[in-house]
């Protein structure tokens, strides 16, 4: 995925109210960003830490500005726009790269589906006789002294879409939970049970049913995000 043009570069001074972030920018002056990501941010994100934004010329919008990434004082770039990770996984699936997910003829994106009233990110098919896959795709950026986790906080919806994967394996289809990590510094990711422990459970017990887990890593510049090499779960 290409940022047309690449991104502008600032300062961060402040994130606040969820969605807002006050940066400064290479010129001296000071711009408010909106921040597509209503998460704790947990380690991806610090005062007068670099910052990478795009503009928009929508008219109707308020802030022309979104946050896309930051890097960390190790070096690492981090894409904190949440709304990115379906886009990226779309496009590498329609290019082939993801091996395990390679070789179905149609895909779907946000079908209805489980007894909990959720919807799918991706509904893979075929035209023979191969079982459609469930795709649900989470977006990885904690890192904690060299280990990448998820979630970065209770997760009571992720733990919704892991039961929802095992009803489908029980039903006689493919189920996959792909980890999506947007930081570069993230080479392996296991699930945070010292942060939501009914999450890692349900997961354990997610694998232990059928469900399978994949991780991919992306390549992350000013110019472009690519979904392109896979990582250890686990």
């Amino acid at each position: 995925m290409k940022f047309t043009p690449p991104l502008e570069k600032a300062r961060l001074l402040q994130r606040y109210k969820r969605f807002l972030a006050d940066v400064e920018l290479e010129n001296g002056e000071l711009m408010t960003l909106h921040c597509a990501n209503t998460g704790a941010m947990t380690g991806c994100i610090g005062e007068h830490w670099p910052v990478f934004f795009s503009l928009s010329d929508d008219p109707k919008r308020k802030l022309p500005g979104s946050l896309q990434l930051t890097q960390n004082p190790a070096g690492d770039l981090i894409c904190v726009n949440t709304a990115l990770a379906n886009k990226l996984v779309a496009e590498a699936l329609a290019d082939q790269r993801i091996s395990e997910l390679r070789g179905y003829a149609t895909v779907r994106r946000e079908v209805k589906y489980g007894s909990e009233n959720s919807r799918v990110d991706f509904l893979l098919s075929d035209h023979s006789d191969s079982a459609d896959c469930y795709l649900e795709v989470k977006m990885a950026t904690l890192l904690q002294e060299g280990q990448g986790y998820f979630p970065d906080a209770v997760t009571t919806r992720g733990q919704k879409h892991l039961r929802e994967l095992v009803e489908q394996v029980k039903a006689g289809y493919r189920a996959v939970l792909l980890f999506c990590v947007t930081h570069t510094g993230i080479h392996s990711v296991k699930a945070a049970a010292h942060i939501d422990p009914v999450y890692a459970k349900t997961l354990d017990e997610a694998v232990a049913a059928g469900v399978e887990v994949i991780c991919y890593g992306c390549d992350i510049s000013r110019q472009q995000i690519v979904l392109d090499r896979s990582l250890t779960f686990g």
